[in-house]
């Protein structure tokens, strides 16, 4: 049974067990890429269009703290690497959950990469950050993806119901996965994990009804919402976007009533 601090905290992250968690943490990985040059700004345009939560790195979180309230929730990633390096798919932990207390977290998120020569370092960083988020009533969001040299389609089925179970196992209280393309394949991937599944929004895509369409086909999957980046702080209007993802998600719209023109 997860603690009281843990409940009350996946509430804030969770409104009515949906979520719509926007990631911010590129610009360790990639730097200061387009949408992210100034977080403040960032922020607060998701912040007003109806975001539940957001992911950064500890080191911004004092430029935007003044838009985290009961209504959005802030996420910590301990998880970094970078695209100049030689492994970046390799994450190594680069924040502990006490430092993540300490600037006001309402929830930790850690990112494991699994197919390459690394997995056993990202499995241990999840299981030891699990039991620490247990200690703490943090809840953990993982988020786990199909990566390296052993995959030939990170888009499989099998493939991504497989790490998305591994992060329920090790302790996660909601993952975020790859959508595997339709309702009906994802339905296999939300059917295996015991705990909430989100949506990634994986790189941009072509147009923003595409990733609205995506919004709606994991929902009818039964995923618990979505956790999206470049498609949402990338729009043409952030704040728009936003809006129209959370009217998908919270007030059961329908691409067509919520797609720009």
């Amino acid at each position: 049974m997860a603690a009281p601090g843990k409940e009350i905290r996946l509430r804030r992250i969770l409104p009515g067990g949906k979520a719509l968690i926007v990631a911010m943490d590129h610009g360790v990985s990639s730097g200061p890429i387009a949408g992210l040059e100034d977080i403040r700004k960032a922020v607060a345009n998701v912040a007003k269009g109806g975001a539940t939560g957001i992911v950064l790195h500890r080191g911004v979180v004092r430029f935007a703290r003044d838009y985290f309230d009961e209504r959005l929730a802030l996420i910590l990633h301990l998880s970094a690497s970078t695209s100049v390096g030689p492994r970046a798919d390799r994450k190594v932990l680069v924040t502990e959950v006490e430092d993540a207390i300490a600037c006001g977290a309402d929830a930790i998120s850690v990112h494991v990469n699994l197919g390459g020569e690394d997995d056993d370092g990202m499995l241990q960083d999840l299981g030891s950050t699990a039991t620490a988020c247990a200690r703490f009533g943090m809840p953990l969001l993982a988020m786990m993806y199909p990566r390296g040299p052993t995959i030939k389609n990170p888009y499989e089925v099998e493939v991504v119901k497989h790490v998305a179970r591994v992060g329920a196992e090790l302790g996660a209280d909601v993952v975020k996965t790859l959508y595997t393309g339709s309702p009906e394949t994802f339905r296999e991937v939300v059917r295996g994990c015991p705990v909430p599944v989100l949506v990634a929004g994986g790189p941009k895509l072509d147009s923003e009804r595409a990733a609205l369409e995506l919004v709606e086909g994991g929902l009818a999957a039964g995923a618990a919402g979505v956790s999206f980046g470049r498609n949402i702080f990338q729009a043409k209007d952030p704040i728009g976007m936003t809006r129209a993802i959370a009217r998908i998600l919270f007030d059961g719209a329908s691409v067509d009533d919520v797609a720009p023109g």
